[in-house]
């Protein structure tokens, strides 16, 4: 029988799913903020335009670094790896068996399979890379990957609560609505990603969000009516 996974190592998953709610909770946020100090509805939206603008490259640039810096890391361990076996081979080899040992393989066999694998040195790298460092060295996150997915994502998130705005409300209850329901959808999708039931990860997105924002726009009030 023959099955497939889904991409868990790509390094768009994370970006996207956080970007695009980050940007909604964020961007909601901050318009109810302003909205709750009882700015104009021309004010909210270019407050709107601003938070969508900054936060999407925030968050490229941050996951650029982030993931960069981590694949770095992870390349030069691998470094490390790769002139331990050029070094010490027979060590190596001895490592590699003493770790299949831990995981219940007979000591005969353990020392056959860690002979075996170690007779091309690429695939030994890659096998001591994989069960020591837990990363596969020919697919690393890609840095670039994960801050494009990153900016369009959070951009996306971020216009939704801004759209009634720019289409001429002058009420927050249209952009409260949208957000809800970009919410709930956004939770619902990353739950048939991650195998979670749909409306389990709706509704906690939905309920995360919904504070975040409340929070926010009570906030505002009380510095608005503190302030005037």
């Amino acid at each position: 029988m023959d099955h497939s996974h889904r991409d868990i190592a790509g390094g768009w998953l994370r970006p996207a799913v956080f970007g695009a709610m980050d940007g909604l909770v964020s961007n909601f946020a901050l318009i109810a903020g302003v909205a709750g100090s009882n700015a104009s509805a021309r004010t909210i939206a270019i407050t709107g335009l601003a938070g969508l603008a900054g936060g999407a490259f925030s968050m490229a640039a941050g996951e650029y670094t982030s993931v960069a810096s981590q694949s770095e890391l992870a390349q030069a361990e691998v470094e490390v790896e790769r002139r331990e076996l050029v070094r010490a081979p027979e060590a190596e080899m001895r490592e590699l068996a003493e770790l299949y040992i831990a995981r219940g393989l007979d000591e005969e066999l353990a020392y056959e399979v860690a002979a075996q694998l170690s007779r091309d040195p690429d695939q030994a790298l890659e096998v001591h890379a994989r069960e020591e460092l837990g990363v596969d060295p020919h697919d690393l996150p890609s840095p670039w990957l994960a801050a494009g997915s990153s900016f369009l994502s959070f951009g996306i998130g971020a216009v939704l609560p801004l759209l009634p705005y720019l289409l001429g409300a002058t009420a927050l209850w249209p952009a409260l609505i949208l957000t809800m329901i970009g919410l709930f959808a956004a939770g619902a999708v990353v739950s048939r990603v991650t195998g979670r039931p749909w409306w389990f990860g709706g509704s906690r997105q939905l309920l995360l969000g919904g504070a975040a924002g409340g929070l926010t726009y009570l906030l505002g009030m009380a510095i608005g009516q503190g302030i005037g």
